[in-house]
């Protein structure tokens, strides 16, 4: 089998797929001001096509996909369409991204298609600073999804935490306290500054700053990184039934072990989060390609990626692109 390898001799077997740019919250760090353009319907790639990408994907060596959007569960037929993924053969890991708003009430329906594992976006633990951060007063209903997760075995449930300087900062301890109660995986992931943001450095929280104060917690001991294993820094506390993981974006860039394309909801193939760089896949797939044509987009997104990013805290990511739709 022909795989996936770039010039720096990365193995790509992971895609990231968005399958809509559609949202029902209105955070800060991705909808700034609450106003993002839509995407008009046939623009959006139809589940069909997505299948089909993935089967071309998977015959050139990818082996894990992650759906995210926008929020997921917000597309009509979505769990249907959650069951003829999991039944793509060569696929060995499907996971979802959920803001948590729908979880509770379709956790039954996303058990069913074959979805095992969940990652929920987590910024706070107060409801009104997740109001303030979300636009919406929806923590009570994301904490009794994540709950109801919980008691259906779902694992890991792994909870994204965004750093936010002056929002969730003293709540570090907290949401690592998490950890300790229940089997989940708590990820501090350091903000990236994507569609035109720019931050000045004293905004940033990194990585060590955040470790630095979970230390009341006691020492953190290394976990063993896995094959599969994204760009998190594993970590446990001792006796924990969960894990602490930081994603480093900003302060140690995890490029050198980057696995992964990202497929946009409008169809666009993109070689790195943090480039405006894509290849339209949408159309070559409507004008009726072949299968080796399909392979060829891949092939040509493979060659566009870089070694690395070259932006740190206070410069701009020189991303135009919100973060719903792009698979962020």
């Amino acid at each position: 089998m022909t795989e996936l390898i770039d010039k720096y001799n990365r193995h790509l077997n992971y895609l990231r797929i968005s399958i809509t740019d559609r949202c029902n919250l209105r955070c800060l760090y991705c909808a700034p001001g609450g106003l993002v353009p839509k995407l008009a319907h046939e623009e959006i790639l139809r589940y069909e096509e997505i299948l089909r990408i993935v089967r071309i994907g998977v015959s050139l060596g990818i082996s894990k996909i992650r759906l995210t959007g926008g929020e997921p569960l917000m597309r009509a037929g979505v769990y249907e369409f959650l069951k003829e993924l999991a039944s793509v053969g060569g696929l060995s890991d499907i996971s979802l991204t959920t803001n948590g708003v729908m979880l509770g009430e379709n956790i039954e329906k996303i058990e069913a298609a074959g979805i095992k594992r969940i990652n929920i976006s987590l910024d706070t633990l107060n409801r009104e600073k997740f109001k303030y951060i979300t636009g919406y007063d929806r923590f009570d209903q994301v904490w009794a999804g994540i709950e109801k997760a919980y008691a259906h075995g779902f694992d890991p449930i792994k909870l994204n935490v965004v750093a936010l300087k002056g929002y969730n900062d003293d709540e570090f301890v907290d949401l690592a306290k998490l950890s300790m109660t229940y089997p989940f995986h708590i990820r501090f992931i350091e903000y990236m500054p994507i569609g035109n943001a720019l931050m000045q450095s004293d905004d940033y929280i990194l990585a060590p700053d955040i470790q630095s104060r979970l230390s009341v917690l006691g020492d953190l001991v290394p976990v063993k990184r896995k094959r599969m294993d994204g760009p998190a820094q594993r970590y446990r506390f001792k006796d924990a039934r969960g894990e602490i993981g930081f994603i480093q974006a900003m302060s140690r860039h995890f490029c050198h072990t980057c696995n992964r394309l990202r497929l946009t909801a409008n169809g666009q193939l993109r070689p790195c989060l943090l480039s405006d760089k894509q290849l339209d896949i949408r159309g070559p797939l409507r004008n009726g390609c072949s299968d080796d044509e399909l392979k060829a987009v891949f092939f040509r997104a493979v060659r566009y990626k870089h070694e690395s990013h070259h932006f740190a805290p206070g410069s701009s990511s020189g991303v135009d692109d919100p973060m719903s739709g792009i698979s962020g």
